[in-house]
């Protein structure tokens, strides 16, 4: 069977496809029947054992932060299991010292860039264009930069950061922490943490990762721990042993309270069936859904030049248009969202590309 044919079989697991061309996995990724199924089956066991079942689903918790590791290549003692990475980004800046020299990315997502404002670090920010990575090895370069965070892919006009720039410029500049924002990029290809240039990555799991709301995680890299004096602290930290209270784990400290079994559960879920769907199959599809859309977009003049130019995109596209055309895509059944100033339309695997070719026929006629 080809991949194609598999995929398609896919989809009739994600009935919301039925009633409408879903173009906003960008905002919120597709709950699956499968996923469905399994948290009614998680409910229905708290509802008949209570306690029981909440506590050997405590003690199984290791067992997703593994599946999380295995999934991205990392350490599962690197592994930080979080309800949602703004979280996870507050506890480590805390954590953090305040004399560092920050680059960012105008417009990046704001509860990346608003924590680094908020608490004051010495800052630079670069536009988002054609020549993202030579501008910034050329601030790097010639500043004194500590930390670099962004996001691996942009939300707004779904730009992405070239992975292999980042693994150079790290090499070249092992001093400098990269922190990243993998919530818009994991899940859509394969992708190796160790073998990555980025120090720190979270993701909330809500979107291409279709693990739905409340879990998170962050990846760590063992050298750049030093780094930090993390502070937050509970229960969690210690697995419920008081006796570990002064010896905690890097991670432990971003786990400080209890970790919902029915929201990591539902991580661990889909991380498995992302790996059942293939990994490689997924990145295959995407590629051939943003080559589709960048091509058609572009001869329509919907895309900004800085996104025409660059060699690889995403499956996210801002595309021009008004409310006039928004509303007109919704009463035509695309489910998009409106973003900067623009239309935002995002493809999963379990877009088509005749979908694709819909949306640009709805575009062709307004």
């Amino acid at each position: 069977m080809s991949n194609t044919s598999e995929l398609e079989k896919v989809r009739e697991k994600f009935p919301a496809l039925q009633e409408c061309i879903y173009a906003n996995t960008a905002a919120t990724g597709l709950l699956s029947t499968d996923l469905f199924e399994w948290r009614r089956e998680h409910d229905q066991q708290y509802l008949l054992g209570g306690s029981h079942m909440k506590q050997k689903s405590f003690e199984n918790t290791h067992l997703i932060n593994q599946t999380v590791g295995d999934f991205f290549g990392c350490k599962k003692e690197n592994v930080a299991l979080v309800p949602n990475f703004s979280i996870a980004l507050n506890l480590l800046l805390e954590g953090m010292p305040r004399k560092q020299h920050v680059l960012l990315l105008k417009d990046d997502y704001p509860s990346l860039n608003w924590v680094f404002e908020t608490r004051n670090y010495e800052r630079i920010y670069l536009d988002v264009d054609e020549r993202l990575e030579d501008k910034i090895y050329k601030v790097v370069k010639e500043n004194d930069i500590n930390v670099l965070a962004l996001s691996v892919i942009q939300w707004i006009n779904g730009i992405k950061v070239d992975l292999d720039f980042l693994k150079r410029l790290k090499n070249e500049f092992p001093e400098l922490m990269i922190i990243a924002d993998g919530t818009q990029f994991c899940g859509t290809q394969v992708f190796d943490f160790e073998d990555s240039g980025i120090d720190i990555l979270g993701a909330s799991t809500y979107k291409w990762l279709l693990s739905g709301y409340g879990n998170a995680f962050v990846l760590v890299k063992d050298q750049i721990k030093q780094r930090f004096d993390l502070k937050a602290i509970g229960n969690g930290s210690v697995d419920r042993d008081i006796t570990k209270r002064n010896s905690i784990p890097f991670c432990k400290h971003l786990e400080p309270g209890h970790l919902d079994s029915l929201n990591f559960g539902s991580l661990q879920f889909s991380l498995k069936f992302l790996q059942d769907v293939g990994l490689d199959k997924i990145e295959e599809r995407l590629k051939k859904l943003s080559q589709k859309a960048h091509t058609e977009f572009s001869r329509l003049g919907l895309l900004e030049e800085s996104v025409q130019q660059r060699k690889e995109h995403s499956t996210i596209f801002n595309i021009k248009g008004d409310q006039k055309l928004f509303d007109t895509l919704q009463s035509k059944g695309v489910v998009c969202a409106q973003r900067g100033a623009g239309i935002r339309l995002s493809f999963h695997f379990y877009n088509t590309e005749d979908e694709v070719d819909t949306i640009v026929d709805i575009l062709r006629s307004n």
